[in-house]
């Protein structure tokens, strides 16, 4: 596995408010005070000076609000989730048609259900910070509160996997796992979780299953304790991790420059429900954060 020597903690850009949130070696949250400066937040890091490229080990996670937790949909089934895990991706398998042409992997299974909305262990991350940036941004309802973009370098975290894993992602050179590499080390979940005694997380990539994945230039992250959030596991360590927080203020800029930018729902989601969603959130007035009750114009352009 190709390995570079920028593992370190992410610098901040001049001018930038730093805040060290509570709890011991909590990651760093950084504010963007404008547009240009949030820019050279998400890219920065990117720099590959061993082939005088922008590339990075970098992945993103956009959530409208900054208090949000890196739970996965399998958490927030809430009661006893950990025992349903397996009763729920049985069941997809059994009810699920025929037709798909599809490996007969767990892990292909398991991305499939993920990205059909299935509550599993599985997060979604991409590797496109304006994409990251769109579902920060996508929901009108919460401009009214800070957003957040999760910055993970994943190569570091892998630098932290077990033996077999590790070994299965060096032998084929790769950044993150694939599923047929992540079969490699561990055939399902149940011997996923037992590679280690202490958690550890694997960044993995779907197959294509659809335009959604591609366009969204998506991947998953998978941890080996399915009652453990990722940010609870990032603490400790904050060399892997630092948090973009977009100011309620800077919202609505920011989502028309991505409409301008064409990152939007109709690209992220192709088909109708996509087209939808982006056209209602676009026509809608705009509501500036403390001044409730008062609503801007409507959006006039065709």
């Amino acid at each position: 596995m190709q390995t570079r020597e920028r593992y370190g903690a992410t610098r901040p850009a001049a001018g930038l408010r730093v805040v060290r949130r509570r709890g011991p070696s909590a990651c760093t949250d950084v504010t963007a005070r404008s547009w240009s400066q949030l820019q050279e937040l998400l890219f920065s890091d990117t720099f590959d000076a061993g082939i005088d490229r922008f590339r990075g080990d970098l992945v993103y996670r956009g959530l409208p609000r900054s208090a949000y937790k890196l739970a996965t949909t399998l958490m927030r089934l809430g009661g006893s989730y950990a025992s349903l895990e397996r009763h729920l991706l049985r069941n997809f398998r059994k009810y699920t048609h025929q037709t798909l042409t599809l490996r007969d992997s767990e892990w292909d299974w398991l991305a499939l259900a993920q990205h059909y909305g299935l509550p599993t262990r599985l997060l979604d991350w991409t590797y496109s910070p304006l994409v990251a940036l769109h579902f920060a941004t996508a929901s009108t309802a919460d401009f009214d509160a800070d957003g957040v973009v999760w910055k993970v370098n994943s190569a570091a975290a892998h630098r932290l996997l077990p033996t077999a894993a590790a070994r299965s992602i060096s032998r084929a050179g790769a950044r993150v796992f694939t599923t047929e590499l992540l079969e490699q080390a561990a055939a399902d979940l149940q011997a996923f979780d037992a590679l280690a005694t202490r958690p550890f997380v694997a960044f993995l990539e779907p197959p294509s299953l659809d335009a959604r994945i591609v366009n969204q230039y998506a991947l998953f992250s998978v941890l080996s304790d399915p009652c453990l959030a990722l940010d609870d596991w990032l603490t400790g360590k904050p060399e892997l991790s630092h948090r973009i927080i977009v100011p309620a203020r800077l919202k609505w800029e920011v989502r028309d420059k991505l409409d301008l930018s064409n990152v939007n729902e109709r690209v992220l989601f192709p088909g109708l429900a996509g087209l939808c969603d982006m056209l209602r959130r676009h026509y809608s007035p705009k509501r500036v954060p403390g001044t409730e009750g008062r609503l801007g114009t409507h959006s006039s352009r065709d």
